[in-house]
């Protein structure tokens, strides 16, 4: 938003929502994020991150769609609240049912967690990618939350992934 590419014409003859992320490979225009992700995975490491067993790729789908319907629709008002709403004008009831309903949302995870170091089990898979900016705000911005030690971990190994450091820890939350 800050370097107003997705308001261009040509940005939006691509993705007419306006929105990031989009992109383009040979004749394929693709947007939303998890629908890239899957497309990146099945086309580059299939059978590892994208699993090609239907029912181990489809209990990685369900986590996906998840995160971005229930895990997303509560903390999207704590990340706007807190990151993008000046103090003065925050509404810490938001917040607070924000904060509620993300934690009851991270303790499925850390049940889902139990005995596995990723969601899938024990390598990264595509479930995994949509949930680490995800987990980033959820750590970093302030307010309480409960010791999760299966999802903390679980966020610390992602963080040790160089990628992840880079576009995502490294980069301030906004």
């Amino acid at each position: 938003m800050s370097f107003g590419v997705v308001d261009t014409p040509e940005y939006r003859a691509m993705n007419p929502n306006g929105r990031v992320p989009t992109i383009v490979d040979g004749d394929l225009v693709l947007w939303e994020s998890n629908a890239i992700v899957r497309y990146i995975g099945a086309k580059h490491d299939a059978g590892g991150i994208w699993p090609e067993d239907p029912a181990r790729r489809a209990d990685l789908d369900r986590w996906m769609d998840w995160q971005q319907t229930t895990v997303n629709a509560p903390f999207t008002p704590v990340f706007w609240q807190l990151v993008r709403t000046p103090p003065e004008k925050r509404d810490q009831a938001a917040i607070d049912a924000g904060v509620t309903q993300s934690v009851a949302n991270m303790r499925i995870l850390e049940a889902r967690l139990d005995g596995r170091d990723w969601l899938g089990g024990d390598r990264l898979t595509m479930a995994d990618i949509p949930f680490g900016p995800t987990l980033h705000r959820f750590f970093n911005l302030p307010f309480e939350r409960p010791d999760l030690p299966k999802v903390r971990g679980w966020y610390d190994r992602m963080c040790a992934r160089p990628a992840f450091k880079r576009h995502i820890v490294d980069v301030p939350i906004s």
